[in-house]
């Protein structure tokens, strides 16, 4: 058998493996190197991020006092700890501090009755009125028992209510003050009867169009509000005195022995 008649080798599989496998190295050389540079990266970010965290410790380390960023704090709470508590301990000669009285919590709330049975919108619209005046989202309050001859059944949505605390309730009550109760029309101040034998005191308002947040084009009718101002105060007599150097614009005598 001759050398020509002899079976030629099968050479071109053996090259396709081969450059498959040239193929696969390289590819995996390609994504060790992206995933290096990937590291590298992250490493230069990282180290960067620590550089400039050290920059700023520095610089507030070097920082004085006066340069420090403090929280906003309401002006009336400023004026409360700096001129209205010292006051009061002067007036009423307290012992400590703790004794003090102060404003614990508002409560802002509209009832609603039975306009809610024929209008399915009116919580809507008082819930939007409430909350640009409060900046805070009110809560239903609901009927606790059933009567007859006003068509009310237990559980029944009456109303809606807010209560504020802590730094809304200082802003709130410096709006109300300032700027809210002297747009009342023919407005002669409030009454100093209105408080309820342990320093708290209830305001009535008519006509929620007196603060500035609420839009007169805007409302579909105009709703009463209760404000309900709780102090810690022990006395109707320590309450009034908070109240009034706080600026609430109380009637004069005459004119609350009148009404």
């Amino acid at each position: 058998m001759t050398t020509e008649d002899k079976p030629k080798q099968k050479q071109p599989a053996t090259k396709k493996a081969a450059s498959s496998t040239t193929k696969k190295s390289v590819a995996k050389k390609t994504v060790a190197k992206k995933t290096a540079a990937k590291k590298t990266v992250a490493k230069k970010t990282v180290a960067k991020k620590t550089v400039a965290k050290k920059d700023t410790q520095k610089k507030d380390a070097g920082a004085t006092p006066t340069q420090a960023k403090l929280p906003n704090v309401p002006r009336l709470l400023e004026r409360y700890r700096a001129e209205i508590g010292p006051q009061l301990m002067k007036d009423f000669e307290y012992t400590s501090a703790m004794q003090i009285p102060g404003l614990e919590k508002i409560i802002v709330n509209i009832g609603i009755g039975k306009e809610a049975q024929t209008n399915s919108r009116v919580f809507e619209s008082a819930t939007k009125d409430l909350r640009s005046i409060t900046g805070q989202n009110p809560v239903t309050t609901k009927a606790r028992r059933s009567i007859a001859n006003f068509k009310v059944r237990d559980g029944m949505p009456m109303g809606l209510k807010v209560t504020l605390r802590g730094r809304r309730m200082y802003e709130f009550f410096d709006r109300l003050v300032s700027s809210s109760l002297p747009r009342i029309r023919d407005f002669r101040g409030v009454s100093r009867k209105s408080f309820d034998g342990r320093g708290n005191f209830a305001l009535g308002i008519q006509e929620q169009v007196i603060f500035p947040e609420i839009d007169y084009n805007s409302i579909d009718r105009l709703r009463p509000m209760q404000i309900v101002i709780t102090t810690t105060a022990r006395s109707d007599r320590e309450g009034f005195r908070l109240l009034e150097l706080m600026g609430m614009p109380f009637a004069s005598t005459d004119m609350s022995e009148a009404a």
